[in-house]
């Protein structure tokens, strides 16, 4: 009986002593785990202006008529001496193309009076220039008043006229602005960590935000902003 009293009591005391194990091993467990986890989350930039590489310029004219023959037979006589204006300054037939005209019947239209209507149909004609030459391109588009001075009406401010630039080389640039903003990144991160008294470790995890593309500003369109701002979190140590 005394045997097995003092067995007793010699395990428990084993117990006793590996729970005590455990707690220090536990409570050493997360002061690591604690240290380890110590971080820092920074934001890198990188934006740079590149030129755009397409140019697409519709070019739209209008006319009217009371005779809808001769307003088509008008708008097919304009849409020839607006492709023969671009081919003499070199803009090269690939780079035109013609789209069916719009014809719109005033008469039709016309809900309750008796208003006259002067001309009956409106018609216009879209030619657009789709072109890598920007330079040219731009080069053309003051010379298109001649045309003007012949009689042909063209719509500059309408909406669907709007000159548009196109920057289309996104993946040749994306690797050495995803660098850039990378080693800005490290830069702030590294700052952070001198002034905090601690040394800059790995990468812990980081995310690429996504890439955009802007004008410059609203005189220079054909001039691109390009943009991108990674997100990187590196561990700290002592």
């Amino acid at each position: 009986m005394q045997s097995s009293s003092r067995s007793a009591a010699i395990f428990g005391i084993l117990i006793a002593l590996g729970l005590g194990t455990l707690g220090v091993l536990l409570k050493q467990a997360i002061i690591e785990y604690k240290l380890l986890d110590r971080s820092v989350t920074v934001k890198g930039l990188a934006e740079n202006e590149y030129p755009a590489d397409i140019v697409i310029w519709p070019i739209q004219f209008t006319a009217a008529n009371n005779n809808l023959d001769e307003l088509y037979k008008q708008l097919e006589a304009q849409s020839n001496q607006v492709v023969s204006f671009l081919a003499e300054l070199n803009v090269a037939p690939k780079e035109v193309t013609l789209t069916a005209p719009t014809i719109t019947d005033k008469l039709a239209q016309q809900y309750g009076g008796n208003q006259p209507i002067e001309l009956r149909y409106t018609g216009s004609q879209t030619i657009t220039v789709y072109s890598n030459d920007i330079e040219k391109v731009r080069a053309v588009m003051p010379k298109l008043t001649e045309l003007g001075k012949m009689g042909i009406v063209f719509s500059q401010n309408n909406y669907d006229a709007q000159v548009e630039y196109i920057f289309s080389r996104l993946n040749d640039v994306k690797p050495k602005m995803i660098e850039e903003s990378t080693t800005n990144a490290r830069s702030v991160a590294k700052k952070f960590a001198s002034d905090s008294q601690s040394r800059l470790g790995k990468i812990k995890k980081a995310t690429q935000g996504q890439f955009s593309i802007s004008n410059r500003d609203k005189n220079t369109p054909y001039i691109k902003q390009v943009r991108v701002v990674s997100t990187i979190e590196y561990y700290l140590a002592d």
